[in-house]
C-alpha cells in the first residue's frame, strides 16, 4: 500500500557501530577461519570486557574465587550460513587463549540485539571469562536472522540447531566440544538437540523447559485449552514482526524486514485446531524420544512454573544421562529466581560444563535436588518460600505412599461405603488460581484458596497428627457420572491451617471427553460410572502437623482454562475412590544451593517501568465477571548503543454468569525499539470469543516505522463447537 511504501522509502541506515574488529563484522564465510585468528577488538571492547584484576573481568561478570579469570573479546554480529542459504545471526564472546576452547550455545528467537540483551550479559560473559567460547544465536525469522518462522519447533528450526553446532565445532577457536543451554523455548530446543545429538554436542542444560508439548506447555493442560494460548498467540507474532537492526545486518535490513512481515504467520490457529495430542504435538516432544537421547542433560525448573513438571519425569526416564534441580521460583533463570531462595545458575552451570566439556571430576551431585515446600500464607507475591532443599533417588519417588479415601466424612485413612456427591458448577471457580507461571511475570501466585474451595466439592482430613511428605505425582482415582461427553473436571490439592487459610499444593484439569493418552475420545455412556484417574503435576511438599489436607473438585477453572462449550451435570462416586501421595523412603536434606551473585556488576543497561504489574477482578454492568492484568510500559535502555527496547501487555477475560458458552478474551501487546536511525513499533491485538456455535479468534498486527505504517496484517480463525 502507498502509505507503507512511503515509510519504507524513508528508511535511513547508519553504518554499523564499531564493537569489534571490522574483519569480524564482515566475515560471512562458513569456513572463514583466518578472520577469527586475526581479530583485534576495538578499544572500547577491551575497556568494557577485560581487566588485569584476578577476580574481575569488568562489565558483564564477576568470577568465582579460585577460578582462573580470562580476558575475552566480543563479536557483536556474525553470520552463520545454513545449507539452504539462510543466514543466522550470532553474538559471540571469545576467550583470549592461544589454544581452542569448548563452546556453549544459546539458541532462541528473542532478539540478541535488544529484547534479552541484558539477560544474555548475565550468562555469556561469565562463561567466557572461565574459558568457554559463547554464542547467542537468533533462530531463523527472528531478531537479526534471515528466513521465516512458520511455527514453533519447525523442521527448519530443529535442523538449524544441528548445523549451528557443526559450524561451531569446525571453528579454529573451538576444540570440537559444544554445550547447549537455554530457558523456556531455548531449554526445549537444547533437549531437542540432545535427541540423536550431533557428535560435537557433549552436554545440555535445559531451564524451565518442556518434554511434552501438549500436556506441559503453554497451550493445553489435560486436554483443556489454556487462556495463556491467546496471550502467546498475540505475543509471538509481535516478536517475529520486529525488524533486524541496521547497525548489525547492514543496509539490507529494510528488505529483510519487508520479507519477514510478508511471511508472518499466525501459529495460534494451529494450536487451537489440534485439540488432541496427535502427530502435531508429538513433533519435537522429547518425552517420546527417551531411547534416542544421547548426551547428558541437566534439567532445572521451579515449582511456581508449570514447566517444572518435566524435570522428575526426565530424570526417571534416563537416570543414566539426566540430573534434575527444582527450586521454588518461577519461569526465570534461577539467579533471578522468585519466590526465593534463588540459586546461582552460573556457578551450577560452570560445574556442569567443566565436567562434560573440560573433563573435570564429576561432583557428587544427587540426581534429584528439590525444594520441598511447606505451608506459606498465600499471597500474590512471596519473596522467600518456606521449605528446605532435599535429595532423592528417582527410583525411589514411588517407593511408598500415603493413601486417603474420600467419603461422606471427608478424607479418611480407611475406605468407607461409596457415596455420590454433586460437582458444583460455579463459573467463578478459579478466581483464586493465580496464573500458570509460564510467562514468568512478577507475582501471580495462587491466592488463598478459601473462596474457590467454597465453590467446589471438598474433602478434608482431620488435623494431621504428624507431617506427611509428598514427592512426585499425587494421584486421585474416582468414579464420575455425567450427562454429556464434553465436560471439564478440576482437581486441587490444598493444605489448610487452623486459621482456615487454604494453600494450593498442586492442581490438574481434565477434558473428560479425551482418553488417557489425550490422543482420542474416551468411551461415554450418559448416567453410567466412568472410572478416572487424575495424575497431578509433580511437586515436593511437606504437610505440617496440625494442618489439614483438602481435596477440591469443580467443573471449571476460568480464567486460567477456557471453559467447555456446555456445562455438564456431574457427580463423584466415591466407591473405590482413592487419593495417593507418594512418599520416598530415602528423602534427605542437602546443603543449600549456591546463592546468586550480582551479575553483571557494572550493567550496560538501565531499566525503568511506569508502575508494577496490575491485576483486577470485578463485575460488569451486564452482570458478567472480568479478570484483567496489565504490565505497564517498561523500557530497557542501552546508552552505549543508543538503543532502547520498550513493551507493554494487557489481557482481559470476561465471562457471562448467565450463559456458560459466552466467553471473551482480549490481548494487547506493544513493542517499541528506538535506534539511532529511527523507531520501530509493533502493535498486536487479539480478540477471542466463544458462542454456543463455536469459537473465533482474530489477530490484527501493525508494524510502524517513525510513526508511519509499514505493514498491516490480520488473521481470523473460526472453530465450530
Amino acid at each position: 500500500m502507498p502509505k507503507a511504501e512511503s515509510a519504507l522509502a524513508s528508511f535511513n541506515c547508519l553504518p554499523p557501530k564499531c564493537r569489534t574488529s571490522r574483519i569480524l563484522q564482515s566475515c560471512t564465510d562458513l569456513h572463514c577461519h583466518k578472520a577469527f585468528l586475526e581479530t583485534r577488538p576495538c578499544p572500547q571492547v577491551l575497556d568494557h570486557y577485560s581487566s588485569s584484576r584476578q577476580h574481575s573481568c569488568g562489565r558483564g561478570m564477576t568470577a568465582d574465587l579460585g577460578r582462573r579469570v580470562l580476558e575475552f573479546d566480543e563479536v557483536e554480529h556474525q553470520w552463520i550460513s545454513m545449507p539452504d542459504g539462510v543466514r543466522l545471526a550470532a553474538r559471540i564472546w571469545l576467550p583470549r587463549k592461544s589454544v581452542p576452547v569448548p563452546a556453549i550455545l544459546e539458541y532462541i528467537p528473542y532478539r540478541k540485539r535488544d529484547m534479552v540483551r541484558a539477560r544474555d550479559e548475565r550468562n555469556h560473559p561469565r562463561f567466557a571469562s572461565n574459558g568457554y567460547a559463547c554464542l547467542r544465536v537468533d533462530m531463523r525469522g527472528s531478531g537479526d536472522s534471515e528466513g521465516h518462522m512458520p511455527d514453533m519447533y519447525s523442521d527448519d528450526e530443529l535442523a538449524d540447531a544441528r548445523h549451528v553446532i557443526d559450524w561451531i565445532a569446525a571453528q579454529p577457536w573451538c576444540n570440537g566440544k559444544v554445550g547447549m543451554f537455554g530457558t523456556s523455548w531455548g531449554g526445549t530446543a537444547s533437549m531437542q538437540a540432545a535427541v540423536k545429538a550431533p557428535r560435537a554436542l557433549k552436554a545440555v542444560i535445559a531451564n524451565c523447559a518442556t518434554t511434552d508439548r501438549f500436556e506441559d506447555d503453554i497451550h493445553w493442560m489435560g486436554g483443556c485449552l489454556l487462556t495463556d494460548s491467546f496471550e502467546w498467540g498475540a505475543t509471538l507474532p509481535a516478536i517475529l514482526a520486529a525488524p533486524p537492526d541496521a547497525a548489525t545486518v547492514g543496509p539490507g535490513w529494510k528488505e529483510m524486514w519487508r520479507k519477514r512481515l510478508q511471511g508472518l504467520s499466525f501459529p495460534l490457529s494451529a494450536w487451537i485446531s489440534h485439540e488432541t495430542r496427535g502427530a502435531y504435538w508429538r513433533h519435537g516432544a522429547v518425552k517420546f524420544s527417551t531411547d534416542d537421547r544421547s548426551c547428558p542433560i541437566l534439567a532445572i525448573g521451579g515449582w511456581a512454573d508449570r514447566y517444572s513438571n518435566s524435570v522428575i519425569g526426565l530424570v526417571e526416564a534416563r537416570p543414566d544421562l539426566c540430573h534434575g534441580i527444582v527450586g521454588p521460583w518461577g519461569h526465570h533463570y534461577p539467579d533471578h529466581g522468585e519466590p526465593g531462595p534463588a540459586m546461582s545458575f552460573q556457578d551450577v552451570a560452570l560445574t556442569w560444563w567443566d565436567h562434560w566439556l573440560k573433563d573435570a571430576p564429576m561432583p557428587k551431585w544427587p540426581q534429584l535436588r528439590l525444594w520441598q515446600r511447606a505451608f506459606d500464607v498465600p499471597a500474590d507475591r512471596i519473596a522467600m518460600r518456606a521449605g528446605r532443599w532435599i535429595a532423592t533417588d528417582p527410583s525411589e519417588t514411588h517407593a511408598t505412599e500415603s493413601a486417603f479415601y474420600p467419603g461422606k466424612d471427608g478424607l479418611s485413612w480407611r475406605a468407607g461405603p461409596g457415596t455420590r456427591h454433586s460437582v458444583p458448577t460455579d463459573t467463578q471457580h478459579g478466581a483464586c488460581a493465580g496464573d500458570t507461571g509460564y510467562f514468568g511475570r512478577i507475582g501471580g501466585l495462587p491466592l488463598d484458596q478459601s473462596l474457590d474451595d467454597a465453590r467446589a466439592l471438598c474433602f478434608d482430613t482431620e488435623s494431621l497428627e504428624s507431617e506427611i511428605l509428598l514427592v512426585g505425582h499425587a494421584e486421585f482415582c474416582c468414579g464420575i457420572v455425567r450427562d454429556m461427553a464434553q465436560a471439564q473436571l478440576v482437581c486441587r490439592l490444598c493444605e489448610v491451617d487452623p486459621n482456615g487459610r487454604s494453600n494450593l499444593v498442586t492442581r490438574q484439569v481434565a477434558n473428560l471427553q479425551r482418553d488417557v493418552t489425550l490422543d482420542g475420545d474416551a468411551r461415554f455412556a450418559p448416567g453410567q460410572i466412568a472410572h478416572l484417574c487424575f495424575r497431578f503435576p509433580s511437586t515436593a511438599y511437606r504437610f505440617s502437623k496440625g494442618n489439614r489436607i483438602r481435596l477440591c473438585i469443580a467443573a471449571s477453572y476460568w480464567p486460567l482454562v477456557w471453559p467447555a462449550p456446555f456445562q455438564a451435570s456431574m457427580q463423584v462416586d466415591t466407591g473405590g475412590a482413592r487419593l495417593a501421595l507418594p512418599c520416598p523412603s530415602d528423602v534427605s536434606p542437602v546443603a543449600d544451593m549456591p546463592p546468586p551473585g550480582h551479575l553483571p556488576p557494572d550493567p550496560s543497561w538501565e531499566s525503568t517501568a511506569e508502575g508494577p504489574l496490575c491485576r483486577e477482578t470485578g463485575e460488569m454492568a451486564n452482570g458478567g465477571i472480568f479478570h484483567l492484568w496489565r504490565q505497564p510500559w517498561s523500557t530497557t535502555r542501552f546508552p552505549e548503543l543508543g538503543l532502547s527496547f520498550s513493551s507493554t501487555t494487557e489481557m482481559k477475560c470476561t465471562t457471562s454468569t448467565k450463559d456458560h458458552a459466552v466467553q471473551r478474551c482480549a490481548v494487547s501487546v506493544v513493542y517499541e525499539i528506538e535506534r539511532p536511525d529511527g523507531t520501530a513499533r509493533i502493535e498486536s491485538s487479539l480478540f477471542g470469543r466463544t458462542e454456543p456455535d463455536g469459537m473465533s479468534v482474530a489477530l490484527e498486527l501493525d508494524a510502524l516505522w517513525n510513526g508511519e505504517v509499514v505493514a498491516e496484517r490480520s488473521w481470523l480463525h473460526g472453530h465450530k463447537a
